[in-house]
């Protein structure tokens, strides 16, 4: 017998267990992969995606409007599902705009993000009226003249990036020279040249990094978001009616991380916007969050096609890897590779056994989702789950790589 971790991850205990089998939505794991067809695939739950809307509504104060960031999981089920759960939606594509705009959310509390815009793009959310969320001037002036053409007044809001970087931040989006944004200190000269462009100007958007897992330097950050929101406003003619501040919130993924304090997050939160709703009464403040959404909702799903051994080490090949997970074999912007929490999920329950490796089907060594991980025995034919896989999984990877099945996606 292998001595087990000292602690269950997190994310492993939001998936109950019956008869060694995980649950998903209430359903077994081995009936649920029947139901699919095959392996591997992707599912989320909704009832844990629910749950985390209901958290987050907790704790935010009632003042912020709760945005989901499509880019995390652009399933379109998925984000039918959160527009009964969120206020708006955070879009970086023409097509992640389409999905959002198939739903019942407004035009109006959807806004389209990211560098790079293309004028077919532009066009698009002209027609469809979102707020464009300009990243540069040049946007700016070709989203005055493609107004022009359609005889619509575009209503946009400037993405800043700030003087500030965000401390511990999985990826920063802010501070220093960024693809990101419009430097702060160009912002009086760009609110003078909107007006006259005759665009409706709206507001900010300012976000400084993603996936932080320190609740203090999180609150630290949005004290300089209000701040530096409230010194830009005075160069605009007239009052603020959209600030986005982002999000930032990170999940746990690798055996020493700890969820975020959200009361800290929350109660820190209430007493700032209390102060700028006191200077800028009817302004919007939107938090746009992804991943705290979704990611601990899903799960990637994948089957031992082989068990080998060599030169004393047990690996277990599957049928699926980094094509379909590129995040969990490490290959996405991680420094250091870490294991993403897993199971045997049809012998979940059962004491570790051995020391193995799981490795997918493809011909590379990175193609690695689990590098000697203490588990029960597994045989060809038992299933591999992947936990914290909803978001960034199947549209963050390159799934072309070797041109094997696309994976199905389900929501239960």
């Amino acid at each position: 017998m292998i001595d087990a971790p000292s602690s269950v991850h997190p994310a492993i205990v939001r998936f109950p267990v019956v008869n060694h089998c995980i649950q998903v939505g209430g359903i077994p794991l081995s009936r649920l992969a029947k139901r699919v067809g095959r392996t591997p695939f992707f599912a989320y739950d909704r009832n844990v995606i629910c749950q985390r809307v209901k958290f987050l509504r907790c704790h935010l104060p009632p003042e912020v409007r709760l945005h989901y960031a499509v880019k995390a999981n652009p399933m379109p089920a998925v984000v039918q599902y959160l527009s009964g759960l969120v206020d708006g939606f955070d879009v970086a594509s023409a097509m992640e705009m389409k999905v959002a705009l198939d739903t019942t959310t407004p035009a109006n509390h959807i806004s389209f993000a990211g560098p790079g815009k293309s004028d077919t793009d532009l066009e698009q959310a002209i027609a469809g009226k979102v707020i464009i969320e300009l990243e540069s001037e040049g946007e700016m002036r070709r989203v005055a003249a493609l107004g022009a053409q359609q005889g619509i007044k575009p209503c946009v809001a400037l993405r800043i990036n700030p003087t500030f970087a965000v401390r511990g931040a999985g990826m920063r989006m802010g501070g220093g020279a960024q693809q990101f944004g419009i430097d702060a200190e160009r912002i009086p000269g760009i609110l003078a040249e909107i007006y006259d462009l005759g665009l409706d100007f709206t507001g900010f958007h300012i976000f400084a990094g993603s996936q932080n897992l320190q609740s203090d330097v999180l609150v630290a950050a949005f004290e300089q978001t209000f701040t530096l929101a409230a010194n830009l406003a005075k160069y605009a003619q007239g009052p603020l009616k959209y600030l986005n501040i982002g999000g930032g919130l990170g999940i746990p993924y690798f055996p020493k991380d700890l969820p975020l304090d959200m009361e800290l997050v929350g109660s820190s939160l209430a007493r700032l916007v209390s102060q700028f709703k006191g200077q800028m009464p009817g302004t919007s403040i939107v938090m746009e969050l992804g991943r705290y959404i979704v990611g601990e909702a899903g799960i990637y799903v994948t089957k031992v096609v082989d068990r080998k051994q060599s030169r004393g080490q047990v690996f277990l090949v599957t049928d699926g890897g980094l094509n379909h997970h590129l995040a969990a074999s490490g290959n996405f912007g991680q420094v250091i590779r870490r294991n993403y929490p897993i199971a045997i999920g049809n012998r979940v329950d059962l004491e570790p056994a051995e020391i193995v490796t799981v490795v997918g089907c493809l011909c590379t060594p990175l193609d690695l989702l689990a590098e000697k991980v203490a588990v029960p025995r597994a045989e060809v034919g038992d299933l591999i789950v992947v936990f914290q896989s909803g978001a960034y999984g199947l549209t963050a990877s390159p799934t072309a790589f070797l041109s094997h099945p696309y994976p199905p996606e389900v929501l239960v």
